[in-house]
């Protein structure tokens, strides 16, 4: 699939780092370094803009080793950049550790996944087909 990108950053564009991962990489692209300081959100722009087609949705998800490592997750993961969205992707950071975390031009802040989704019609109805589950919700089949 090829995407059309607009890269107003000085950085290279969203890679993948291994022959079969799902993910690409993205960077800040910043003037000045930002600190996190413990629970707090920040908006980190890319500098990129895409332009899916229709179908298509762009997940924004954080990084593993960022997460594991430094806490660092994202606000509404995944985030989702539509079909329509021309702006600039920013990335909405947050930081759920006990110390402050320090984001520089050029760091890889978040993987983008790219999905195809389909667009749904509800039908109206007054019941369900019954299932074994039934409306087993949240801890239904135990610890």
């Amino acid at each position: 699939m090829n995407i059309k990108i607009i890269n107003n950053s000085t950085h290279p564009l969203p890679q993948y780092e291994t022959a079969h991962a799902a993910g690409m990489d993205m960077r800040a692209f910043i003037e000045s370094e930002i600190t996190i300081k413990p629970l707090q959100r920040v908006l980190v722009p890319t500098g990129l803009h895409i332009e899916l087609p229709v179908g298509y949705e762009a997940q924004i998800r954080p990084r593993s080793g960022l997460a594991y490592k430094h806490g660092i997750s994202i606000v509404n993961s995944p985030g989702t950049i539509d079909a329509d969205y021309r702006g600039e992707i920013k990335v909405l950071l947050v930081n759920l550790s006990d110390t402050d975390f320090i984001v520089n031009d050029g760091d890889r802040i978040a993987q983008m996944v790219i999905a195809k989704h389909e667009t749904v019609s509800w039908t109206t109805v007054e019941e369900l087909t019954d299932t074994a589950r039934g409306e087993g919700g949240y801890g239904h089949t135990g610890k």
